[in-house]
């Protein structure tokens, strides 16, 4: 499941790419658009500014802007970055591999085998989706 943190990103950068138009928004803009704390999402903003995602300009006509086309930012990155690993379970996952404390033996565990089936399929899916595809449907 997506944590809060994650889907308030999704909202601001939905926000950005379909203000990109415009130099810059404001935090309190997306804010108030999404129901959202001002002090959590600009915590926010800045780990997506942190990752490259976003720029920011201070002063009279700051704010927020997109860096990366919609199309250039996968899914798979945004809720890597702020949740961590996309499998459900931790010896299944490409990026934050830990065995499971109560598996004797992982090359013998069904679980994990249906579980790296349900991570390559939701890879395949969350790398070809892009902000974009967000966009396109809202």
């Amino acid at each position: 499941m997506l944590s809060k943190k994650t889907k308030y990103a999704l909202h601001a950068l939905t926000y950005l790419g379909k203000h990109k138009d415009e130099k810059t928004v404001l935090i309190h803009e997306i804010a108030e658009e999404h129901g959202i704390s001002h002090k959590f999402l600009e915590n926010i903003l800045l780990e997506l500014k942190k990752a490259g995602l976003l720029g920011s300009k201070k002063g009279k006509g700051g704010g927020y802007y997109l860096i990366k086309e919609p199309k250039d930012i996968p899914l798979s990155k945004v809720i890597r970055l702020l949740d961590g690993p996309i499998a459900l379970l931790p010896c299944v996952s490409l990026n934050y591999y830990e065995p499971c404390d109560e598996c004797k033996n992982e090359a013998q565990c069904g679980i994990n085998k249906v579980l790296i089936k349900v991570r390559d399929e939701t890879l395949k899916i969350l790398e070809n989706k892009t902000l974009e595809d967000i966009l396109k449907t809202s």
